[in-house]
């Protein structure tokens, strides 16, 4: 008789524990902030043990971590999933799309959103582990998108300038997106900030792909 139900089964309910222990954690560190949240008030916000929290994460700076490493598995997903005719500014723009969609879903998801972006830029422990994630990403979209083009990444400069590029374009989206503070009046829309960006470098993607 096969096992694969239940294995399913145990994997959708880990994957359910990790996303209660992820959103309690940053949620708690957005409005806490870094320091001032300790493993204790995390497991007791996600109503689990201790011990069920270190089965999960090495730390509460490892949640912020596989969040990020979460984001870019999504970014080189989608890019591997666009039409293979799509022009590169446009398959790029969709992948680097994925997390800012994430975040603004919903009302409330788009405000909770903000406050860890702002957590991630604003710590400097969690900005380092952000740069770290990133220039990940850099080398999985440069695989990605040389692989869409018949390409060697390593002899054609184009495509790790392009994935440089849209993380770039992501960057900058995030930065004027998270600047200010609550206060303020509200924060402008990441994704007219992100077709913005597309739109003024979109013409040096493209323009150096050649056809055939």
């Amino acid at each position: 008789m096969s096992t694969r139900p239940e294995v399913s089964l145990a994997q959708r309910k880990r994957q359910l524990v990790a996303d209660e222990l992820t959103e309690a954690a940053l949620q708690l560190l957005a409005v806490k902030g870094f320091d001032a949240v300790t493993v204790d008030e995390i497991v007791a916000t996600a109503g689990v043990s201790k011990r069920t929290f270190f089965r999960y994460f090495a730390s509460k700076e490892d949640v912020v971590v596989q969040f990020l490493a979460e984001m870019g598995t999504g970014i080189r997903t989608e890019l591997a999933a666009r039409p293979a005719d799509e022009p590169a500014s446009i398959a790029l723009r969709h992948a680097v799309s994925v997390p800012v969609l994430a975040c603004t879903d919903h009302p409330d998801h788009t405000e909770r959103a903000l406050r860890v972006v702002r957590l991630i830029l604003r710590t400097p422990a969690l900005h380092g582990r952000f740069l770290e994630r990133r220039s990940q990403w850099a080398d999985d979209l440069t695989e990605e998108l040389a692989k869409r083009l018949g390409r060697d990444p390593d002899a054609d400069l184009y495509p790790r300038l392009a994935a440089g590029m849209a993380l770039t374009a992501f960057d900058v989206t995030l930065r004027r997106w998270s600047a200010g503070d609550d206060a303020d009046e509200p924060a402008e829309n990441p994704t007219d900030l992100l077709d913005h960006a597309f739109a003024l470098i979109a013409p040096a993607l493209d323009a150096a792909v050649k056809p055939g």
